[in-house]
């Protein structure tokens, strides 16, 4: 994964040391030397992270990100403080300030890389749902009523510690903040139901009979909790775990000696992040349900896709060198439609619907093109990994029989799939489109249910 990181710092050593840790991860690096300018870049360039020095002349890192905060344009870009500073009065101010997280000079390059993979896959799921709500607003939809600040109040946070007084501990210092029920997992796992109703998990890592790195990585892979951050409780260097707990997809971490300031702060951070990505997926939500779906499918139409590929592939997004397409058609499917009637046709068409969605990631975009052809978009993605999630697919159309009310035994369904990926030849939706459905006659032509893929 790489993404574009913007180091703010007036000591030039300082930024070249960073600036050279971060090229060797091969992230692209754009550098400022005080608060002015790093607004201006922001401003002009649009990163997808800011590691940003507290103190600076003039403008400090504080109000820095204050007003990159206070910004529409920016308010979305992940802040990391980076400073000497390393009380946690110092922590609880730039958290406060609207920073997602602080690292303390001199930077170690394994927490720096956890937080901005971490940080940079967070802004990547928050790019992907405003970008398909801008697409709606291009529609003329709408979306929402909701404006202004994102509210916090009424909110549930699960903590999972089986450490009574630590966990009483905890509870105190939230008790203002949000609702906390604890879950000691004393059965070796998480018996708190209705898990869906949490907006924040606590989840301790010093467990003395689970693994708590285990539980973060279920409740990641379950479909209810998969969008509901996870703060981990980690022992003071420990880097290890944290870097770990970061791998599964833990949005932050609090170290232990437990400071009652930060962990607020932190929680609060979390709990508008949760709130705000909600409030972005009920607007997405909403322009699906005004005539952007396809009432057979669920999937967006082909009005929505056109708009929405448009928006990915304008010479303005600077990610649209990355986008693979998948291109797909059900096999046979006129013989469907003249055996068992239009009516079983649709079940058919609904149910792979179903497992297109099951077999692509959140970020990926499915849609009904036309009649028995669908396409994914898939931002971020080379051919390899297109390649990877068509086959899983294809074998989950090919090897499972269809349901349907038109028949007693449930019937065969393959499909044919075809993938083109951006390249030099092919930068506009039009271009990616027809590249894919070249690769989609290639499957068609060599015998059906089958994936193909074309070369720039």
């Amino acid at each position: 994964m790489t993404a574009r990181v913007l180091v703010v710092d007036d000591v030039v050593q300082n930024v070249k040391l960073l600036e050279a840790k971060l090229s060797s991860e091969y992230f692209d690096v754009l550098t400022a030397m005080n608060g002015e300018e790093a607004l201006e870049v922001i401003d002009k360039e649009q990163p997808d992270i800011v590691l940003l020095d507290v103190m600076m002349p003039g403008m400090d890192g504080f109000e820095v990100c204050r007003r990159i905060r206070e910004n529409p344009k920016s308010a979305h870009i992940p802040v990391v403080m980076v400073t000497a500073l390393d009380q946690p009065k110092d922590r609880v101010a730039g958290l406060e300030a609207g920073a997602d997280d602080f690292l303390t000079k001199p930077v170690q390059d394994t927490p720096l890389f956890a937080r901005v993979r971490s940080l940079v896959r967070l802004k990547m799921l928050m790019d992907e749902l405003r970008m398909r709500e801008s697409t709606g607003e291009n529609f003329g939809v709408n979306l929402s009523n909701e404006t202004g600040p994102v509210s916090i109040a009424n909110a549930k946070a699960l903590l999972i510690e089986d450490y009574g007084r630590v966990a009483d501990r905890i509870g105190r210092y939230l008790g203002d903040l949000v609702q906390v029920d604890v879950d000691d997992v004393e059965s070796g796992e998480i018996t708190t139901p209705n898990l869906e109703k949490y907006d924040l998990f606590i989840i301790s890592l010093s467990l003395k009979n689970v693994d708590g790195l285990r539980l973060c990585s279920l409740l990641r892979s379950t479909e209810k909790t998969r969008h509901t951050p996870i703060l981990v409780l980690v022992d003071e260097g420990d880097d290890n775990q944290m870097v770990r707990a970061m791998e599964i997809g833990v949005t932050d971490y609090i170290t232990r000696p437990i400071d009652s300031n930060e962990l607020v702060a932190r929680t609060k951070s979390q709990l508008r992040q949760k709130r705000y990505a909600a409030r972005l997926r009920r607007n997405m939500k909403k322009s699906m349900e005004m005539a952007m779906t396809d009432a057979v499918t669920g999937l967006y139409n082909r009005h929505f896709l056109s708009s929405h590929l448009d928006n990915l592939m304008s010479p303005d997004n600077d990610k649209r060198s990355n986008v693979s397409l998948l291109m797909m058609d059900l096999d046979h499917f006129k013989i469907i439609n003249d055996t068992y009637g239009h009516a079983s046709g649709d079940e058919v068409l609904h149910e792979f619907a179903k497992r297109i969605s099951n077999n692509i990631r959140g970020i990926d975009l499915a849609a009904r093109f036309g009649g028995e052809e669908f396409v994914v978009v898939m931002n971020e993605t080379d051919l390899e990994f297109a390649y990877f999630v068509a086959e899983r697919l294809r074998r989950s159309v090919a090897e499972v029989p269809f349901e349907i009310s038109g028949s007693e035994e449930p019937i065969n369904v393959t499909v044919s799939i075809g993938i083109a990926r951006t390249g030099e030849s092919r930068q506009s939706s039009t271009k990616l489109l027809v590249a894919a459905d070249e690769a989609l006659y290639q499957a068609k032509n060599g015998g059906r249910n089958k994936v193909c893929t074309i070369e720039d």
